[in-house]
């Protein structure tokens, strides 16, 4: 179709605005490498806090929360709810930790520990988890540009991703925080506006969407039967807690912003507000996947016979922003759906060259760097991060949900590594040798628990094959890396008496 000069105006404005803003952060006067990593540690709250929420947000949750509420039902809707717990246990006991011990890297603490290799092990899996979320962000934001414009999925991954290195890589983590402020406000606007133009569209009013959500059982959070084969409701909270303890305890993206602050005080009140400002957005966002359902519902011949596949659950809402929406308004929310996503690339993108700069470059090639060389390995780190995500996000093109698909590569992708912290942090007893035994059992459970589904077929009585939901990945290599840390840490200490 031909979209309206308005909309392309609306949207091509806004990215440029964006990139150039982003950028101007490199042209700052005096500039020092802590200002690129952790903004001088002089940056507000409320910033750094909506900085955290559109970091939760991304485009993950603006395109394939809606399409999985679309598909089922809100049954991942109860991910969200255990961010307020995870967020509690963040600022009773992450957030003074990381202050105290005033590192940029959220690794560091493993390593007074446990020694360099529990440090460069963390760093590893939380460069692997970075690239996975990126390169299935990009993906998601590619959905609706091909949509909108018929452009190939490969070209726009490759474009999109190019653009965000560029300020990311140059403006550091203060161009990072007040672009995710700026896009934080117009995301929110732009779901907002387009949840109400659903409900207002029903022949019957807004009354209308709840009534047939309820006929098709839209609002179930799922069984809360005690399986673990299947996401229910315990499964998915479990996983949503551990993920989420992992996301505040050990994510070098919320670690970084800890340090932002100019205080502890102000650390903690930008992580309650990220958080919380997620949970209602994230059920307005299920609530508009809902509503997307009711509204075919009804129109059923607004909608292409190829977008009535389960396959094609993630396109609906970029087809509906494309054809459902009133002239200027199509803009606004392609607009928010890059919002979401340059928002997380672009912290992925600095958290990792932080990362690379801190745990590998000072570490193992060169001890005492120069400024100028710190800022060469930032940029360039950036960079490659970056390319190596547009190459991840292409191969994301042939999976059936860009949802499921996250949730699988960051249960395995995260070895485990908040097993490893909490056994440092609660288990004081707990030496380098009890750990790093508790590490690779746990890395072998999660080999088995990740691919023995894909080699090994179910058996009709007994099988070798896991039989547990795959969300369930991150609980048992966490627990299981934890308990084996800790049982032997006492069976050694016994021993010694």
């Amino acid at each position: 179709m031909q979209l309206p000069i308005i909309d392309l105006v609306i949207f091509f404005v806004y990215m440029l605005g964006i990139l150039f803003f982003g950028v101007s952060f490199y042209f700052k006067k005096g500039r020092t490498t802590a200002d690129y990593m952790v903004g001088g540690r002089k940056l507000p709250a409320w910033a750094i806090g909506m900085s955290i929420f559109a970091t939760f947000v991304s485009s993950i949750s603006f395109l394939a929360l809606p399409g999985n509420a679309y598909l089922s039902n809100w049954n991942s809707f109860v991910f969200s709810l255990s961010i307020p717990i995870a967020a509690w246990a963040a600022v009773k006991f992450f957030v003074p930790l990381y202050r105290s011990v005033k590192s940029e890297s959220a690794y560091y603490y493993l390593e007074t520990r446990f020694g360099p290799w529990a440090r460069t092990y963390a760093s590893i899996c939380y460069l692997l988890t970075q690239l996975a979320r990126m390169g299935t962000i990009l993906y998601l934001l590619a959905l609706p540009m091909n949509a909108l414009l018929g452009w190939d999925i490969a070209t726009i991954i490759i474009v999109t991703g190019i653009s965000v290195i560029i300020y990311a890589s140059m403006g550091g983590i203060e161009a990072v925080i007040w672009t995710d402020a700026i896009q934080g406000i117009v995301l929110i606007l732009g779901a907002v506006i387009c949840l109400g133009i659903i409900l207002f569209s029903m022949p019957e009013g807004p009354a209308q969407v709840i009534e047939i959500g309820q006929q098709h059982d839209k609002f179930s959070l799922g069984s809360y039967g005690l399986s673990l084969t299947e996401a229910t409701f315990w499964v998915i909270l479990i996983y949503g807690l551990f993920i989420n303890l992992q996301n505040f305890g050990v994510d070098q993206n919320y670690v970084q912003r800890y340090m932002s602050a100019k205080t502890e005080k102000e650390a903690i009140k930008s992580t309650w507000f990220g958080s919380s400002l997620y949970v209602p957005v994230s059920l307005l966002f299920f609530f508009i996947g809902t509503a997307l359902f009711a509204y075919y519902q009804v129109f059923p011949e607004l909608l292409p016979a190829d977008l009535q596949t389960k396959e094609a659950a993630d396109k609906i809402f970029p087809y509906f922003i494309v054809n459902g929406l009133p002239k200027g308004l199509t803009g606004l929310l392609i607009a928010s759906i890059f919002a979401a996503g340059m928002s997380t690339i672009s912290t992925s993108l600095n958290s990792s060259a932080t990362v690379i700069l801190t745990d590998h470059y000072k570490k193992y090639i060169n001890l005492n760097p120069s400024s100028k060389d710190n800022f060469k390995v930032l940029t360039l780190a950036a960079i490659v991060m970056g390319l190596m995500s547009i190459g991840v996000s292409l191969a994301m093109t042939e999976v059936k949900s860009a949802l499921d698909a996250w949730w699988a590569l960051s249960s395995v992708f995260s070895g485990g590594v908040l097993g490893l912290f909490l056994l440092g942090y609660f288990s004081k007893n707990v030496q380098q040798l009890e750990a790093a035994i508790g590490v690779v059992v746990g890395i072998l459970v999660i080999a088995w628990m990740s691919l023995t589904p894909i080699f090994i077929p179910e058996g009709p009585w007994f099988s070798f094959r896991n039989p547990m939901h795959a969300n369930l990945t991150i609980v048992v290599g966490t627990l299981t890396i934890f308990l084996t840390g800790f049982l032997l840490s006492h069976l050694l200490n016994k021993k010694k008496i």
